[in-house]
């Protein structure tokens, strides 16, 4: 992977999510990296006055690809890592990334429907702080499977790491496994991280 990867984390606060946030910053994360939490809430309940409209029905904006990409022509390192800054910067701005100082705020996520965990945000604080990365957060609504294999290209993630709840054959054919859903159908590297029962 490259030096600004972008590794994505499927995070719905469950002991599974938790597990796989763990091992990813344990195993995964380096200094440099930008970690990204996508939550994906199943059902749209969200207020329509309230301020989540100014991220659209889906918890998403689009945003156009060229316009992230842009051209490096300079030779010289430090023009080309101020173009790279603030190239980020204004990727950051269109597809609706959440910094770790928001999501950590209850009254932000509320707006969002979405309430983050203790455990989760004492791990992301913790790996910011002591690997030196950028930890971000990214919602989205609608169906899980879908919505995790968006995030893929829309971000872009390098990876992403999923947890596996372990459903049973029958469970899983009836409800649908996310994480095997999303490996059949990832555009990118994906690691299934199994939940210890």
């Amino acid at each position: 992977m490259a030096a600004d990867r972008r590794v994505g984390i499927a995070v719905d606060f469950s002991p599974s999510s938790k597990n796989a946030l763990k091992w990813a910053v344990d195993n995964v994360i380096r200094k440099g990296d930008h970690l990204i939490l996508v939550a994906v809430r199943p059902e749209g309940h969200y207020d329509e006055g309230d301020q989540i409209q100014l991220w659209e029905a889906t918890g998403s904006r689009t945003y156009s690809s060229s316009s992230y990409f842009l051209p490096f022509v300079s030779r010289e390192k430090r023009i080309q890592d101020k173009l790279k800054e603030m190239t980020f910067l204004f990727y950051y701005v269109n597809v609706a990334l959440i910094p770790l100082s928001e999501f950590c705020d209850p009254i932000i996520m509320k707006r969002y429907g979405v309430k983050p965990d203790p455990e989760t945000l004492d791990i992301v604080t913790t790996a910011a702080r002591q690997t030196q990365i950028e930890v971000l957060m990214k919602i989205y609504w609608g169906d899980p499977r879908e919505k995790l294999c968006e995030a893929i290209d829309t971000i872009p993630l390098s990876c992403i790491i999923v947890g596996n709840r372990g459903l049973g054959t029958l469970k899983r054919a009836i409800m649908g496994s996310v994480s095997n859903y999303v490996v059949n159908n990832a555009s990118c590297p994906v690691t299934v991280v199994k939940h210890h029962v």
